[in-house]
């Protein structure tokens, strides 16, 4: 609050983040008074931490690091291991003797570019953005949550809680070279839905009426229908591929990743030339 002070002049202000850091919370059903730290969640947190570590920004920048930070998470570059070393040591005395605040060691590393994991991105070795494993499982993971085949709900449905997912992913990671990882996962996720769309036909005579309508011939519709192969197997045969192609996952309205992140990559090469040449001199 003396740090808010010496920013801020406005009282009422002042008064009223003093109540948001003095409200109670609940905890198993009880409201516990709060003695230090901000809610968890609460839109004050953010602000607060880009308020109090403007100082350890002010720091970084007089030392002449090179550094990314998002809210608490912070990216200092350097070009050796040794000089890492000599950063960490000096940084977290700094925050935590001077700022009086507590480093999470457990999160605290030194790592090569590649190896990060901030904010879902890594640096590649040329200094472009990639996208993190983690990221990536997690995404899928999502989507294997939306597909599921005994959700119960129609196509239209599931593309509709689909399209908002995949958009928003996307927007997220547009900075990042990910072109074969989106084609592995769009072939993944064609196939899943293919699954799902042939399970609703439920009986084999479904199947041969939906594959019907899809152009392909008598014969061929009998023999998917009639495999005792499970959903998921039949989702990956010649027949469903032909029937539920490319041009029909347009038509159902299914966003599609590849399209639209070459279009964003696009608007987003300026960005990504200039913070590459950032990175690499640092």
């Amino acid at each position: 609050m003396w740090t808010l002070g010496t920013r801020i002049g406005d009282r009422r202000i002042l008064i009223l983040i003093g109540r948001f850091l003095r409200s109670g919370m609940m905890q198993d059903g009880l409201l516990s008074q709060r003695l230090q730290g901000t809610p968890q969640g609460s839109p004050l947190s953010p602000l607060l931490s880009n308020i109090v570590l403007d100082e350890l920004d002010k720091e970084l920048e007089v030392r002449g690091h090179r550094f990314v930070r998002y809210a608490d998470d912070q990216i200092i570059l350097v070009k050796s291991a040794e000089a890492a070393k000599r950063v960490e040591r000096s940084i977290i005395d700094f925050i935590e003797n001077r700022m009086k605040l507590k480093v999470n060691r457990e999160k605290s590393r030194i790592c090569r570019p590649w190896e990060l994991n901030f904010l879902g991105y890594k640096i590649l070795i040329d200094g472009g953005l990639g996208i993190s494993q983690e990221s990536l499982n997690r995404f899928k993971g999502k989507l294997q949550c939306i597909t599921q085949r005994n959700k119960g709900v129609s196509l239209e449905q599931l593309i509709r809680g689909l399209n908002p997912v995949l958009r928003g992913w996307l927007n997220y990671f547009r900075l990042a070279r990910m072109k074969k990882y989106l084609a592995r996962i769009e072939s993944w996720l064609r196939r899943r839905i293919r699954c799902y769309r042939l399970k609703q036909c439920k009986r084999a005579i479904g199947i041969v009426r939906f594959l019907r309508s899809r152009g392909l011939v008598e014969w061929q519709c009998w023999i998917l229908a009639l495999s005792g192969k499970g959903w998921y197997r039949l989702s990956n045969t010649p027949q469903a591929a032909e029937a539920m192609n490319l041009e029909w996952f347009r038509l159902i309205g299914l966003f599609n990743l590849s399209v639209n992140y070459g279009l964003t990559f696009k608007e987003t090469a300026p960005y990504v030339q200039r913070m590459r040449g950032g990175v690499r001199g640092s």
